[in-house]
């Protein structure tokens, strides 16, 4: 819009005055006089501040940057200052609401109330997968499904070996997961020396890994069952899934039933993390949209933007223009499915908080506690070979059997190198494998060195990783296609 030097707009709701041509606007609402270009100047300084921020928020490597700094800082911590530390997680919290309470230490409130959300965000991205993504069918299941099988198979295998005659065999699950930030955080780091496909495969893996994980834990690492409790919290899931049949689809309502149905789990025996899984499954993942409806109200909405005058603070005096977009706003809500605006809503949350408090509370290895004979500790022996060889054994030969009986084929443009370097960063279990560290091992010198085993396993496997992916990059043949 062309603007006259010298040219005064007056109305009841605002004076506009332009000299030398600059327009200032005075609002009737504060008296105070703005001027869009000192505004848009501030805005320019603002978006220059927050856009590496947000650049840092929406690359995949920085949730393993965040955990990997989180762990220095713990072991740091742990072993300068190791009363604190302990003191910190040891101390009790007690929750209250009216003539309820629950107290816990903080430690616990983590591992069994934060790590819910953790998993509810690991159960939306199983359920999107398995119904849109690359576990949707047969064919594009087969060979991420076969692989995360033999990759917690053959970890279990060694594990079990090493420890057949000690007390800590019931430890065999803490080997078999993939922590799928720091996996794809390493292989985000060799760009396009690795075809798109191989990355996507070990997304698809690592969420198969962690439906596998979710398995494991409910079916070996609960104990004292308390069924009254139990079966309530299976009533609620009831509920809550006659709700999405019936076609809710406030989150408010399945958060509210979340709730519930993890103080249900809690009681029951069975570990609170599996409410979040559960609660996933409940979530609808259908959509209204009424394509024609929908497109006539964007026209609109554009319309309206273009007739409002821009000596206007917004859309704050235009009732016409905010029906218009509060319908637009309504119409886009009722298009996107509840599913992903829950993933969406609590992602960021669980990937730069959660993840990072949890690694701070449980990776403080404190050294002068670990067991004298750490080394020659059969523990140590299961975890470190059984995620640094295991690992890559059982994903590299699972997918070798899948091929060889020609129920998939080799993701595009990969190469049989390429795929043994990416089932060596399988061996990165970190987050998972600390989680059932301590459900496995309980309280004690044992858990300090499977903690200690794991950080030094998930480091040498994805060093290993990223050295041997180097080493075999794309041909500049299959890189040129690989951009196309």
């Amino acid at each position: 819009m062309a603007w006259e030097v010298s040219s005064c707009i007056v109305t009841k709701k605002s004076k506009t005055t332009i000299a030398k041509g600059t327009k200032t606007t005075k609002s009737s609402l504060t008296g105070r006089t703005t001027n869009p270009r000192r505004i848009n100047k501030m805005s320019v300084h603002l978006e220059r501040i927050l856009r590496p921020i947000n650049a840092f928020l929406s690359n995949s490597t920085s949730g393993g940057i965040v955990l990997l700094i989180v762990t220095v800082v713990a072991l740091v911590w742990a072993n300068s200052a190791p009363e604190s530390y302990q003191a910190i997680w040891n101390a009790p919290g007690t929750l209250t609401v009216g003539k309820f309470s629950m107290t816990h230490t903080i430690g616990e409130w983590i591992n069994d109330g934060l790590m819910a959300i953790f998993f509810l965000q690991v159960g939306l991205e199983i359920k999107r997968e398995t119904k849109v993504g690359d576990l949707s069918t047969f064919g594009q299941a087969i060979l991420p499904v076969a692989a995360a099988a033999g990759g917690m198979l053959a970890p279990a295998l060694i594990y079990t070996l090493c420890n057949i005659n000690g007390p800590y065999l019931h430890g065999w699950g803490i080997p078999t997961a993939t922590d799928i930030a720091f996996a794809l955080g390493v292989i985000s780091l060799l760009g396009k020396r690795v075809p798109t496909s191989l990355k996507i495969f070990l997304g698809a893996l690592a969420v198969a890994d962690d439906l596998g994980a979710v398995l494991v834990i409910a079916l070996f690492y609960n104990s004292n069952i308390k069924f009254t409790a139990l079966i309530v919290a299976l009533l609620i899931y009831a509920l809550l899934y006659v709700l999405n049949r019936m076609g809710v689809r406030s989150l408010v309502v399945y958060a509210i039933g979340g709730i519930f149905l993890w103080l249900g789990v809690l009681h029951s025996g069975v570990h609170a993390s599996l409410a979040g899984v559960m609660l996933a499954t409940t979530i609808p993942v259908w959509t209204y949209i009424d394509r024609s409806r929908f497109r006539s109200m964007l026209i609109k909405a554009s319309a309206a933007l273009e007739e409002t005058p821009d000596n206007k603070e917004g859309t704050i005096g235009d009732k016409k223009l905010i029906s218009i977009l509060d319908s637009v706003h309504k119409a886009t809500s009722a298009a996107n499915p509840p599913l992903i605006v829950m993933e969406h809503s609590i992602t960021t949350f669980v990937t730069f908080f959660i993840m990072p408090v949890f690694a701070l509370a449980n990776s403080g290895v404190i050294i002068t506690k670990l067991d004298p004979g750490f080394l020659q500790d059969p523990v140590t022996h299961g975890i470190f070979f059984g995620l640094v060889l295991g690992k890559p054994l059982g994903i590299s030969l699972a997918t070798y059997l899948v091929i060889k009986f020609k129920l998939a084929e080799l993701p595009r443009l990969a190469t049989w190198p390429q795929l043994i370097g990416v089932s060596m960063l399988g061996g990165i279990g970190f987050t998972m494998a600390l989680f059932v560290s301590g459900l496995a091992l309980g309280e004690g010198s044992h858990l300090n060195t499977a903690k200690l085993a794991i950080l030094c396993a998930s480091t040498t496997a994805g060093l290993l990783g990223f050295i041997w992916l180097y080493l075999h990059p794309m041909s500049p043949e299959a890189a040129e296609q690989d951009n196309h």
